[in-house]
């Protein structure tokens, strides 16, 4: 895994001059780049992925957090500008999926050219946002709800070294997304799909198919086995359905 230490924000681990498509990949709340840590091996060799890395974590862990989803999208769109010179798409899960739609209007805005297709995972639309409260949680609480979405394992979450590494980047993410205003400056002009694990508690079939209301172009929603984390449990079968939307003549 490579990156430039002047653009922290990504990690190239099969960085190409002139790939066919270049896929930037966004974390869920508190999450890191080892969410998509197979995908370099399931996709492609014409698809480069992209895999963004958020302040607060990793190699990060000393970076600030923004104050507010605005300021995140400003800084992660400065950072992938200059991958912009290829054909690019991006995928986000959860929290992901809300900074991923945001970040194609502040490019656009830029001048930036549109995104092949934008990939909205396990998150509901602008319309149903939830807001929360689970930032203002205590550890214990807050491991608790890691553990009942199932994203982090419970034996790691035991471990005080490994919390005191992953909860304060979990709790400014949670902050950021439970403080959000949702209210996006409009729809973006390419197609859309919205993926969700058919077992997720987490949103219902209605707010993942208002994502249609937030695109000008074709929109699908797709329902995959599992629950929040489906895409860890099935990551073949979504790779390649992204792969199939990315690479296949409209």
């Amino acid at each position: 895994m490579t990156h430039h230490p002047a653009n922290p924000w990504v990690r190239r681990s099969r960085p190409q001059p002139r790939p066919a498509m270049r896929l930037l990949c966004l974390p869920h709340a508190g999450g890191s780049t080892s969410l998509y840590r197979l995908w370099k091996d399931l996709l492609p060799p014409e698809v480069e992925p992209v895999l963004v890395c958020p302040p607060g974590r990793e190699d990060r862990l000393d970076d600030p957090l923004p104050d507010g989803i605005p300021e995140l999208v400003a800084d992660l769109g400065r950072a992938v500008v200059p991958l912009l010179d290829r054909p690019w798409a991006v995928f986000g899960h959860s929290m992901g999926a809300t900074v991923a739609h945001e970040l194609v209007l502040w490019l656009l805005e830029q001048g930036h050219p549109a995104p092949e297709h934008l990939f909205v995972s396990a998150r509901e639309a602008p319309q149903h946002h939830h807001g929360g409260s689970v930032h203002l949680l205590d550890d214990d609480a807050l491991a608790a709800e890691l553990i009942r979405l199932g994203g982090t394992a419970p034996e790691l979450l035991a471990m005080p070294e490994v919390r005191q590494l992953v909860l304060p980047a979990v709790r400014g993410d949670y902050r950021l997304i439970e403080t959000y205003a949702a209210a996006p400056a409009g729809p973006v002009p390419c197609p859309l799909t919205a993926l969700v694990g058919a077992a997720d508690t987490e949103l219902t079939a209605e707010e993942a198919a208002g994502w249609e209301k937030w695109t000008t172009g074709p929109f699908q929603l797709l329902s995959f086995p599992g629950g929040h984390f489906y895409l860890s449990e099935s990551p073949h079968a979504l790779v390649d359905v992204v792969c199939r939307r990315l690479l296949t003549p409209a």
